[in-house]
Order: C-alpha cells, then structure tokens, then sequence
C-alpha cells in the first residue's frame, strides 16, 4: 500500500492512520525504500522545493522530497555546489540523509553528515521534531541532524533539511593512473593520501586503477598536476573540462555497477581491502573502493544470495549497507548499535511505527 502525501500535516494523518510505515524519495534506494508486507509506503516525492536560499551565508532548507538535480541547478546559478558530492542526481535530499551516502569529493571535503545543519522530522507519534537550525554556527541541544544521518527511514520521516554549501571550484582535472596490480595501486593511494598535494578525489578502481581529482583556479592547476604526476609510478593520462565532469557524473550515479546488481557500501580501512577484495573476485563482484579506499562500494551479482554478501562481510568484521536490490536487505555483516541504539529508537519510535532494518 502506499499513501501520499505533499504536505507535514497530510503526512502526520498518514502516519497516525497506517500502523506501520516506511517513508519513500525517488526510489533510487529500493533495498531500503520499498516496504515488506504490511508496511505503508509513505511517498515524499510531492513534498519538494527550496524553501529558503542564501547564497551569502551558504546555506539552503528544501523539503525532503527535493530531488538533489534540482538543488544543484539552484546552486550552480550562483557557482556554489554541494561538496560531499551526493551520489544518484535523482535522488531526494531525505532519501541521501538517511542512507548516509556521499559520493568521490568527500574525500576532501567530508561526508553528508558534515553538512547538514537542521533538520525537521516526524516521530513515531506524528510530532514534528525540530533539531539544528539554519545557520552554521549552532552548538544548540542534541545533535539530531547527525542522528538522522544513516537512520533509514527507522527513526522518524525527514521533512525538511538545512545544509551549508561550499563556492563551487573553478576548474577541475583528473589524472587516471593505471598500475600493474592491486596491491601497487595501493601503496600508490597511501603514497598521495600521505602527500602534500590536496586531492578533491582518490578512487580505486580494481585491479589497479586511480581515479584522481584536483581542483583549484586554472593557472595553479598545470604545476599542481605535474608534480602529482611526478609522484606517481603507473601510467597517465589526464583529463580536463567536459571528458573530467563526465568521469565524476559517471561514478556518482555508479553507473560502473552491471544492471540488476544489488549496490552495497561498506566502511573499511586500506589494509583490509587486498582480502576482501580477493573473495570478490571470486564471487564475480564489480566493485570500486572510494576515499582512499576506506569505503568500499560493491555490486553483487544478481544471481547470488545477499546472504553470501552478509556473510563475507561478517567474516572480515565490516558493516554494509544495502542500497539497492531486494527489498528490505538493508544492513548486513557485522552489527553495531547495541542497547543504545535500541534505547534511541523505543524514544523516538514507542509504538513500533517504522520496521526495524
């Protein structure tokens, strides 16, 4: 069943009559946004626009069914951008905080709990909930824009959020460095993550590929790129203008993932990634490891079980996120949480409105 809804009170009728609920973006994240049986899909996507922009205090408030493509039309009229590079241009704000998800320019700049600020939310009563605010310096009360971050959809309806913005950059440049394998591309990422060169991007693409990206005005960026070059051991090629926006447009929507791949993320640290990286291989995974590789994004075959998936992580003591795939995947490998995290929930959700991950 699915309810919509366009506006916060509609919504909270929506959540008072149905006994379960699930709320709904753009359905970029179908393993965490379509619901088991006897769940109501609460749809935000007529809940959208910005409702408040100020270029001079870089900071925005949308409603949480605001698709990320429009914001960043907004922003780029006035050359700001958002910096932790939210991945699926389709996808709505609410959807991007509660999965969590940043995409290849966090690794500089920090991830999407490093930018939101405020935000608006419904409880499991129907009470809306106001934590953070719309201006950047705000050490005000509980943190609860952070809490959001990473909730799933399992701790209250996102309404409305405030981020800060960053001025967009003028020019870019990617070099792609192939080396011969796997664990030389590593030692070379651990080489530029140690380096004194600032990197907007560090990507792994196996077996042993670099995506990296520079950014800055363009007549620093040619003696920047030489000496990143000079770094380097592997062969080069870089890229400017048009064919850089395209390689980064491409590994935000992961459009490297095969189709029917059910998309997972999973925090690691580079010294983990050479035996996880082995066991997917042989489970004929695509993957791609991000910021340096201490994310791991992986698309698993359609025709194996996530239950593998579950497992393997499990064994190498890593946590996953099921983004896309069967429904109701969501987390999988080691479990984190604990009775705090129950505690979190039974006070924001006390009559079991949101189904557990």
């Amino acid at each position: 069943m699915t309810a919509a809804a366009q506006s916060v009170g509609a919504l909270q009728e929506a959540l008072r009559t149905h006994s379960r609920v699930l709320p709904r973006g753009a359905g970029t994240k179908s393993a965490l946004s379509v619901p088991a049986d006897g769940v109501t899909s609460l749809d935000l996507g007529g809940h959208c626009g910005i409702v408040d922009y100020d270029p001079a205090e870089l900071t925005f408030t949308a409603r949480a069914g605001t698709p990320v493509r429009e914001v960043e039309t907004a922003l780029s009229a006035e050359r700001q951008h958002l910096p932790f590079d939210p991945p699926w241009r389709d996808a709505t704000l609410g959807g991007v905080v509660a999965a969590g998800t940043s995409g290849p320019a966090s690794y500089r700049h920090g991830g999407v709990r490093d930018f939101v600020i405020g935000v608006d939310f419904l409880d499991g009563t129907g009470t809306l909930v106001h934590g953070g605010g719309r201006v950047v310096k705000n050490a005000a009360g509980f943190d609860l824009p952070k809490l959001m971050v990473g909730s799933m959809g399992r701790l209250g309806i996102l309404v409305a959020l405030t981020f800060k913005v960053f001025p967009r950059p003028e020019a870019w440049t990617t070099i792609r460095a192939q080396s011969a394998d796997l664990e030389s591309a590593l030692e070379q990422a651990r080489h530029l993550a140690r380096g004194p060169i600032t990197l907007d991007a560090l990507e792994l693409e196996p077996p042993g590929r670099l995506w990296i990206r520079v950014s800055g005005p363009p007549r620093t960026l040619a003696p920047r790129c030489e000496r990143l070059i000079r770094m380097l051991d592997a062969d080069i090629e870089r890229f400017d203008g048009h064919a850089d926006a395209r390689i980064w447009s491409a590994a935000r929507e992961v459009a490297w993932a095969p189709a029917g791949a059910a998309v997972v993320k999973a925090a690691l640290t580079p010294s983990r990634v050479a035996t996880l990286d082995a066991e997917l291989v042989v489970a004929g995974a695509a993957r791609r490891y991000s910021r340096a590789a201490t994310v791991a994004w992986i698309a698993w075959p359609p025709q194996r079980s996530l239950a593998e998936l579950d497992r393997l992580l499990g064994r190498h003591g890593l946590t996953g996120l099921a983004l896309t795939g069967p429904a109701g995947s969501g987390l999988l490998g080691a479990r984190t949480g604990g009775a705090f995290a129950h505690r979190v929930r039974r006070a924001l959700d006390p009559d079991d409105r949101f189904p557990e991950v």
